[in-house]
């Protein structure tokens, strides 16, 4: 009789904890949607002005469509102003060996020959990743969510990588407000393991509002 009772009230739980993710999924999808209305409708000048001095710089497309890894291990293509040359992926092996081994340990270069003169304004100011709004609006990114990552460094996340693909990447996240490129690889990773352990509705506003600090204070950007 004990037994039956316990199980009862297991299954009573895992009924509540699955409407409990049910309403947080629904409410972040319709904030995601009006999020990006907003921001696409708001900023389209910005994308305009933005567009027209990325041509200006320097030869190539003003958005460049990047391979990441989406839900589920789902291949999707996120999309940001471009701000580097054109053939910034067959410069990786023609740099010096330090600047390579820093590429493949933490894909990312403190300073990059790769990024334009423009690009890296973008970069600093987070101006680059404006069109993955387009993504939010799309669904397979989110306004909050882990980082989105490259097919490769999925390795990086050892038995963690399971995990992290269990949750859409978002636009920002708990790692962009808590040091950003100022942190270590494995630091980056425990952060987005915590956030996919602790989010919710508060937590995603939270980290939105200090996402608006962060860029305006151009804090960890590269």
């Amino acid at each position: 009789m004990h037994q039956t009772e316990t199980v009862n009230a297991d299954s009573v739980v895992m009924v509540k904890s699955s409407e409990k993710r049910y309403i947080y999924n629904f409410f972040k999808r319709a904030m995601d949607i009006i999020g990006s209305l907003v921001g696409i409708i708001v900023l389209s000048p910005v994308f305009l002005i933005l567009a027209i001095i990325i041509k200006l710089d320097s030869k190539g497309p003003v958005i460049f469509a990047h391979r990441r890894l989406g839900y589920k291990g789902e291949i999707i293509r996120i999309y940001k102003f471009r701000s580097m040359v054109t053939n910034a992926e067959e410069l990786i092996e023609k740099l010096p060996e330090d600047q390579k081994l820093e590429f493949y340990r933490n894909f990312k270069l403190d300073k990059d020959p790769r990024i334009t003169k423009v690009g890296n304004f973008l970069r600093k100011s987070s101006l680059d990743e404006l069109p993955q709004f387009l993504n939010i609006l799309k669904g397979n990114l989110t306004i909050v969510g882990p980082r989105p990552i490259v097919e490769k460094e999925i390795m990086m996340y050892g038995d963690y990588g399971k995990k992290l693909l269990s949750v859409k990447p978002g636009l920002t996240g708990f790692w962009q407000v808590n040091g950003r490129s100022d942190t270590t690889y494995e630091e980056r990773v425990m952060l987005d393991m915590e956030y996919i352990d602790k989010r919710n509705l508060l937590m995603d506003i939270v980290i939105m509002f200090k996402t608006f600090g962060a860029v305006f204070r151009e804090r960890g950007a590269k």
